[in-house]
């Protein structure tokens, strides 16, 4: 989930996860192999289901001495890993500090409290107790805020001591209450220095969420190299700031859009609308905490006409100007005779290409008692954030690495629950 503002110690092994989307681990670097549970989540967290509105994709792991269980959602776009540690009616999972020995708190003296948050979007400060209290707030003006703590975190038959993350005593991180209750934090994976990823150091980490079964696979210290079955990857540069601007996320995983096409047609805008502006604005993040694709306004105008156009006695569009799913996808349709017909659209950057189409560029969704057809972009003026946000569903049977050694992130199209079975994960 994209992070406020409009604007995400022990090396381990390398750990596969299996995604439910929640996810089954497991490693192979000099070292054994690990094996762990991943999952999408939808309506109950113990059943595998197809995608539905509002899902996210969460892992099943261990936490404290002696182990709780958590589950966690995982997410790019976030920085600061936390879990919920007061039981609250809303709440079906939470992490109880006070049953574990190996739980210690950060004072707001430290200097893990006042220089490891330092890129969190909200300063720490110190509570009543003098301790390290952390805010993290989301685009959707939700937040959650506790104590900065450290724990032992078991991911994948793998132990990290003195994980860094959140004990947070607020009610919830979404808009949705109920979707909320299904969890018990977040697993943030931004580049951050509270990251997972950077306390874990890993190299780089991958993941392939499947299309149908809500299963995938998350792999931890590893790429390509695990799975030389793949075809080759296409690899696009990470985006860095060399200057602090005010809306430009400098720990997002941020890569350079360059263009957009229906079809084989390109659609015709300056190159400038898809560069970060002076105040930082305009940023491309992918993003697995959100699950749709949004683009800046005019951007988004410019393909819903051109898909409009090349749709024309191929979709009937639903002609209800009060029906926005979610918020910020305003185009939907009856059903397709065929999806075949449908245009591909493909996300043009530098060095590489996404192509969404089928079932990723159409989600069925509920109106009323009928079954609509939305187009899987929307517009991110609508969600009050100027960026431009790749979600997770246009990531589904696609094998995303994110490289943090070359400072590259490479996909390509694959079938997810065959990787699975592959890797020796069964879904």
């Amino acid at each position: 989930m994209a992070s406020s503002k409009s604007s995400l110690f022990l090396p381990l092994p390398l750990l596969f996860f299996l995604l439910q989307i929640q996810t089954s681990a497991s490693s192979s670097k000099t070292q054994k192999t690990l094996l762990l549970p991943l999952k999408t989540q939808t309506q109950t967290p113990s059943r595998k289901l197809s995608f539905q509105h509002n899902v996210t994709l969460t892992v099943s792991l261990t936490v404290g001495s002696p182990p709780q269980n958590v589950t966690m959602v995982l997410d790019t776009g976030s920085e600061l890993s936390w879990l919920h540690c007061k039981q609250l009616p809303n709440l079906n999972s939470t992490f109880n500090p006070l049953l574990s020995s190996s739980y210690i708190t950060a004072p707001c003296n430290s200097s893990i409290c006042n220089t490891r948050t330092r890129d969190l979007i909200l300063p720490a400060s110190c509570d009543p107790h003098k301790l390290c209290h952390v805010i993290v707030s989301y685009a959707d003006s939700s937040s959650v805020e506790g104590t900065l703590a450290a724990e032992t975190f078991s991911i994948g038959g793998g132990v990290q001591p003195g994980t860094l993350f959140g004990c947070m005593d607020s009610a919830g991180y979404t808009s949705d209450a109920d979707e909320d209750s299904k969890t018990t934090g977040l697993m943030g994976m931004n580049r951050g220095s509270l990251s997972l990823v950077t306390q874990m150091a890993l190299p780089k980490f991958s993941y392939c969420i499947s299309g149908k079964d809500a299963s995938g696979v998350l792999l931890l210290g590893g790429g390509a190299a695990a799975a030389p079955w793949l075809g080759p990857l296409k690899y696009t540069p990470l985006v860095t700031a060399t200057t602090s601007l005010p809306y430009f996320d400098r720990v997002a995983y941020t890569v350079q859009l360059q263009g957009i096409k229906v079809a084989e047609k390109l659609l015709q805008l300056p190159k400038s609308v898809f560069l970060p502006d002076h105040t930082g604005a305009g940023q491309t993040m992918v993003d697995s905490g959100t699950q749709f694709t949004f683009l800046l306004g005019s951007v988004y105008s410019a393909l819903k006409d051109e898909f409009l156009e090349q749709t024309k006695g191929v979709l009937t569009r639903i002609e209800d100007p009060e029906f926005v799913f979610e918020g910020a996808m305003d185009l939907c349709y009856h059903a397709p005779a065929s999806l075949a017909a449908v245009p591909a659209v493909t996300l043009v950057f530098e060095g590489a290409e996404m192509k969404v189409s089928g079932e990723r560029l159409l989600y069925r969704a509920r109106k009323g008692s009928d079954w609509v057809y939305c187009f899987t972009f929307g517009s991110s003026d609508l969600l009050g954030i100027e960026a431009y946000v790749i979600g997770h569903h246009h990531q589904q049977n696609v094998w995303m690495e994110f490289d943090l050694v070359n400072s590259r992130v490479g996909f390509t199209e694959t079938t997810c629950d065959l990787a699975s079975q592959r890797l020796g994960l069964s879904p």
